[in-house]
């Protein structure tokens, strides 16, 4: 049935943990607890941006589609995850596997221009602070996340049909538990140094340049808010900006460590868990940062579960 290609094999095997019986029994039900938190984290983050119109501003609307996001790129993997690590079967189809690979390069793509544009979003926000809703506009906001999803959208259809016709030699084991690129480059059983040095200058535009704007734009952030005479002031200033940095810091150093050196140079079973963090702990740990540290989101989750009259009695 495989033959020696991508484009004629039915099926691929994901390896995951099999070679860890015992850590996929632990695995699985961590997983499974930490996904329906995601579920649940997410789901309430979309809702209350949604549902609260003191939420109805910029930053909100970005926040609800970085939610949206980690739900998308979470529920891609972890469900076949969960069903690989509950049983022996570890098969996925072909197009269950193109499947895989596009959304997760595709909503890895945008999450990266996402974080760029909620960079933006503060600058205006705290530099310039008179003309934020004239710049940040409703129509101005609806196309920069448009633009984010077209260009996550358009770095995955150039690098999933690449990846997947790669000659494999009727090899169909992969080494991973999910369809992830570097794994897929691994398979190949031809030279894959083009291919590599096609996912580093894509990475340098996908992944590094919003980063280096991100850095630009919180450098200004930083001068602008040392310039403000008043501690309280400063405090404000920092609290909207820490919450995005965190995240920024956890998407980012995952990603940048995994797709800087794809292909054989990274360690397998480093790669693995570096993904499942990037795929679960990431997307759980978002909703946290936001309402842990946003009084704003904690006022407005008060505000639907005990209704203003009673916030009002307080």
């Amino acid at each position: 049935m495989d033959g020696t290609n991508g484009s004629t094999q039915t099926h691929f095997i994901l390896l995951g943990f099999s070679d860890r019986p015992h850590l996929e029994r632990i695995l699985f039900v961590v997983i499974l607890i930490a996904y329906l938190l995601t579920l649940v984290g997410n789901t309430t983050i979309i809702l209350v941006s949604r549902l609260d119109p003191h939420l109805h501003t910029p930053m909100y609307f970005f926040l609800a589609h970085l939610s949206f996001l980690d739900l998308s790129f979470t529920t891609s993997s972890i469900p076949q995850l969960l069903y690989n690590l509950n049983g022996r079967d570890k098969t996925i189809s072909y197009m269950g596997c193109a499947i895989q690979l596009f959304l997760f390069l595709g909503l890895g793509g945008v999450e990266c221009l996402l974080l760029a544009v909620m960079a933006y979003d503060r600058f205006v926000a705290i530099c310039k602070p008179l003309h934020y809703m004239v710049i940040m506009n409703p129509r101005l906001c609806r196309g920069l996340v448009s633009v984010t999803w077209g260009c996550g959208v358009a770095n995955s259809l150039a690098m999933s049909p690449v990846t997947l016709r790669l000659p494999r030699c009727g090899h169909h084991e992969v080494d991973h538990f999910l369809c992830e690129m570097p794994a897929l480059i691994r398979m190949a059983c031809v030279s894959t140094v083009a291919i590599e040095g096609t996912v580093f200058v894509l990475a340098v535009g996908v992944v590094l340049s919003p980063l280096v704007f991100i850095l630009l734009s919180y450098s200004y952030i930083v001068r602008a808010v040392l310039q403000i005479r008043s501690a309280s002031g400063r405090q404000k200033a920092f609290g909207t900006c820490g919450s995005h940095l965190t995240v920024v810091s956890l998407f980012y150093g995952n990603i940048i460590y995994m797709y800087m050196q794809p292909g054989a140079s990274s360690s397998q079973d480093q790669g693995k868990f570096l993904t499942l963090f990037y795929n679960i702990v990431t997307p759980l740990l978002n909703p946290l940062i936001y309402t842990l540290r946003n009084r704003e989101v904690k006022g407005a989750l008060g505000r639907l579960l005990l209704g203003k009259r009673e916030l009002g009695k307080e």
